[in-house]
């Protein structure tokens, strides 16, 4: 095991650490650098020995950054597919009608849009994603069921609005 951290720090690190799988990794290595074995460790925790050992490489070979839960890192901080540029483009081509004649623009029309400015495929959920980011999600009325009966809803709505009035 490399010592990048004393065994008082790293009981430290664990015991400030306030993401939870951040916290036990930490006393993981820190039950490591005390002398106890991956399976005792094992025990003690619930995780497997195999993955105290990936801890374990993770933390030497990176050290403290290494000890960073990186499913709250790496979708958000990873590099955007299109530039400000690119994005301002987007929004105004979302702006004016949506290709083929189509009422709306959907996740595969925006994913086509991009891969034609990208030069290769993109996802369809990459289409989505920028939807959302541009805050352009579809907006559509909620369907109507085809043997709904318009007279009993209204007859509905008025008893309804009656009972809730104050």
């Amino acid at each position: 095991m490399a010592t990048h951290l004393s065994v008082e720090d790293l009981e430290q690190r664990s015991r400030a650490a306030h993401e939870p799988h951040e916290r036990t990794w930490w006393q993981i290595r820190w039950l490591l650098a005390r002398g106890q074995t991956a399976t005792a460790i094992a025990e003690s925790t619930g995780y497997t020995r195999y993955w105290i050992g990936q801890i374990a490489k993770r933390s030497n070979a990176e050290g403290p950054d290494g000890m960073v839960n990186r499913q709250h890192t790496t979708s958000w901080r990873a590099p955007r597919m299109l530039s400000a540029q690119q994005q301002e483009e987007l929004r105004a081509a979302l702006a004016g009608p949506a290709p083929d004649g189509a009422k709306h623009w959907s996740c595969r029309a925006v994913a086509d849009w991009m891969a034609a400015r990208l030069g290769r495929p993109v996802a369809v959920q990459r289409g989505w994603e920028y939807l959302q980011r541009l805050q352009q999600s579809r907006q559509v009325p909620r369907p109507r069921h085809a043997l709904a009966d318009a007279a009993q809803q209204a007859a509905f709505k008025k008893k309804f609005a009656r009972s809730s009035a104050p």
